[in-house]
């Protein structure tokens, strides 16, 4: 793995942590980012990344959202806090980082769900972010 990418796979972890912290708090993405920064180390994490992904989420959240329930077996509203945060993270790449390949999004979604989620949220995580990834990226598959 190039640094880049160990750097983004990082902010990625920090940015699962910082949206939960969102979610519990009922703050919006982009108000955490700063005072998250602060109370971590993350000299090694893609800060720049980090900020950009944390505004996004906040300006496209609702066609997040939208893109993820069509996908979903339940209504989006009872998915876990981790699950709910992975899915917006990777779908939100899925859409507005085109550079980063759906493959990455769906592996790094899925090692997330692993590490943070519970037993077998992998399993939703792979499938709808798999399912999202046919309908935003086509023409890459």
């Amino acid at each position: 793995m190039s640094s880049k990418a160990a750097a983004r796979s990082k902010a990625r972890r920090f940015l699962l942590q910082a949206m939960y912290q969102a979610e519990l708090t009922d703050e919006d993405y982009s108000s955490v980012a700063d005072s998250f920064i602060a109370d971590h180390n993350m000299k090694r994490a893609d800060l720049t990344y980090f900020r950009e992904i944390l505004n996004g989420l906040q300006v496209k959240y609702d066609r997040l959202r939208f893109c993820i329930a069509a996908k979903l077996d339940r209504d989006f509203a009872e998915l876990d806090p981790i699950e709910k945060s992975i899915l917006l993270l990777g779908a939100y790449e899925l859409i507005a980082r085109i550079d980063i390949p759906y493959r990455v999004v769906i592996n790094e979604g899925v090692e997330l769900a692993k590490s943070f989620g519970a037993t077998e949220s992998y399993k939703l995580v792979n499938s709808v972010l798999d399912a999202l990834s046919k309908d935003i990226r086509r023409t890459e598959q």
